[in-house]
């Protein structure tokens, strides 16, 4: 089987980064185009130092990292730190890069990889606001056929949100982008709350990455451990956690880690208690047709034996 093309766009942020170390040590299933960073958990200046810092440590600075948007297309920008601290990454020392920068802004950088794809070949996996590709498709909507599939992490269809009682972070940060991709007719996977607050960071969990003893697994343990703490002091004592973003790479890799079905989504971009709300019509009551393969379970146990075994090929 051939390996997918893929591009990330993120915004590191502490689970983010195990998404791109993730990818980086996927070379068997994922040709890694670039990186592509935009605001959300953190500033845009930020989030582009992170992903760049990543690719430092993990000796893949050969990888494309591209600086993106620096807010939402409408309203006012939304962050984060709370979770992931001011820098984004709560502190973690990590190695500054060395590569030259790219001059290319990320929304020219995902039209430019797109047309010179062939069509349906092009995998891409927002794992933040979808700022980036909603004005990729805007700017050229010609690199719509390319896309063979969005992987995103965002919304909630059935739990309550996390960044408003109705509303999923990464959705909230810029509803206006994610209603452009979900009306965009194109394969969309939604990796939401409904899935991702399944992926719990056990404590033997935790400590098995921690066992890996590389500096790849030292850095992503001392995230971990920052995210586990704030989890701790907001949910008054439980400690675990859990892992969005990594999510979407997993299904890239092995789909088949995941249960969801189709069903006709969009967001609520009206402004009000429900800003940012993935309307989920999970009983078919609209009549509008699927547009989105909505995630719900997942194997746990599967999905972090995957996380640890990529964190292991680091030495």
């Amino acid at each position: 089987m051939s390996r997918k093309k893929v591009i990330l766009d993120c915004d590191p942020g502490l689970d983010d980064a195990v998404a791109i170390l993730m990818a980086l040590q996927a070379s068997e299933d994922i040709e890694l185009l670039g990186i592509t960073t935009v605001a959300g958990n953190v500033s845009a200046e930020a989030t582009y130092r992170n992903a760049r810092a990543l690719c430092a440590l993990a000796g893949r600075e050969d990888v494309p990292v591209l600086r993106g948007c620096t807010r939402a297309i409408m309203g006012s920008s939304v962050r984060a730190e709370h979770i992931h601290g001011a820098d984004g990454i709560s502190g973690t020392p990590l190695p500054a890069s060395a590569a030259e920068e790219d001059p290319r802004h990320a929304v020219d950088f995902l039209i430019e990889q797109c047309q010179a794809a062939d069509d349906h070949t092009i995998t891409i996996c927002p794992v933040g606001p979808m700022t980036n590709l909603a004005l990729a498709m805007i700017k050229e909507p010609a690199i719509l056929p390319k896309i063979k599939q969005v992987v995103f992490m965002g919304g909630v269809a059935f739990d309550a949100g996390n960044c408003t009682p109705a509303a999923e972070f990464n959705i909230h940060a810029d509803p206006h982008a994610a209603q452009v991709v979900l009306q965009s007719g194109i394969d969309l996977v939604m990796m939401g709350l409904d899935v991702t607050h399944k992926a719990h960071i056990t404590d033997e969990r935790f400590a098995r990455i921690h066992a890996l003893g590389s500096e790849v697994s030292k850095a992503v343990t001392s995230m971990l451990a920052a995210y586990r703490d704030v989890i701790a002091q907001r949910s008054q004592g439980s400690r675990e956690g859990v892992l969005h973003d990594p999510c979407t790479i997993a299904y890239v890799i092995n789909p088949d880690l995941f249960q969801g079905r189709k069903m006709h989504v969009e967001v609520d971009t009206q402004a009000g208690p429900s800003l940012g709300r993935t309307v989920a019509d999970g009983l078919g009551v609209s009549d509008q047709p699927a547009n989105v393969t909505v995630m719900e379970d997942l194997d746990d146990e599967g999905l972090y034996q995957m996380i640890t075994e990529m964190l292991g090929r680091y030495k």
